[in-house]
């Protein structure tokens, strides 16, 4: 299957569905119709049992080099400036909040809120070439919103200095710091990307599910509420018909057979 939005391109096979920004000779600013492209093509996504993975890439030299700023200079009023970053933030909750795990493709750069973006998603590959960056300190504008994720996703201090020098680090450095799980040469990295998809979407698409919300969820939590939840998710975990099968998969030493 594959589908055209001119600012978002999908294409799906064998359970992944490979999402690309579309503005490459804007090194994929996101604009609001960017942002909103991306939005619609992620609910699209959510109820479709057919897709378990998603992969999220951008077209031409770049990965998102982050807000689109000549139509953010263009706002002209607080509605119009607080529409941009709620358009964001909306964004960023629905890679949060959707069921398939999210794969971040990164070449080039992400800067910004594309490094927001690569921060969001659950997974991160990178080519040796990539750089990060939230630069907004550069310009008078502090990367208030990138920050939410970049924190959650790397030590304090690590996403401090990304803020407060807004200077790019390497591919090697965001491995170091785990923005992104993995480098690889640029040739390879479609194909590395496609490998890991492709081993989750073999995962029970419930399980995969119910994880990823219970780990974002732990997550602001304390310590005794974060178990206690994620107790009363393996207790449900344990009784669903996934986990019937897997663990007498296991024992009869054979592949598991997961229902769409």
């Amino acid at each position: 299957m594959s589908t055209c939005d001119a600012l978002v391109l999908r294409e799906d096979a064998d359970g992944i569905a490979t999402l690309t920004l579309n503005r490459g000779p804007a090194r994929n600013a996101l604009s609001l119709g960017l942002m909103a492209a991306l939005h619609r093509a992620l609910d699209a996504i959510r109820d479709d049992r057919a897709v378990r993975v998603v992969v999220l890439r951008g077209a031409g030299p770049a990965f998102c080099a982050g807000h689109d700023l000549k139509e953010m200079r263009a706002a002209s009023s607080t509605e119009a400036v607080e529409a941009v970053f709620a358009a964001c933030s909306a964004l960023m909750l629905a890679i949060t909040r959707l069921p398939q795990p999210v794969i971040a493709e990164v070449h080039g750069i992400a800067t910004a809120a594309g490094c927001q973006l690569v921060a969001t998603c659950d997974l991160a590959v990178c080519a040796e070439e990539a750089r990060f960056a939230t630069p907004g300190v550069q310009i008078g504008l502090f990367c208030s919103t990138p920050m939410v994720a970049l924190s959650r996703a790397v030590p304090r201090k690590a996403a401090m200095e990304m803020l407060l020098l807004g200077e790019p680090i390497d591919a090697a450095e965001a491995l170091r710091i785990g923005l992104v799980n993995r480098v690889v040469p640029a040739p390879d990295l479609a194909r590395s990307v496609h490998a890991m998809a492709a081993r989750i979407a073999a995962k029970a698409p419930r399980v995969l599910a119910i994880g990823k919300a219970a780990f974002a969820r732990q997550g602001g939590l304390g310590l005794e509420e974060a178990y206690a939840d994620a107790s009363a998710v393996m207790t449900r975990n344990m009784l669903m018909v996934e986990a019937t099968e897997g663990i007498d998969a296991f024992l009869q030493k054979r592949p598991p057979r997961w229902d769409a």
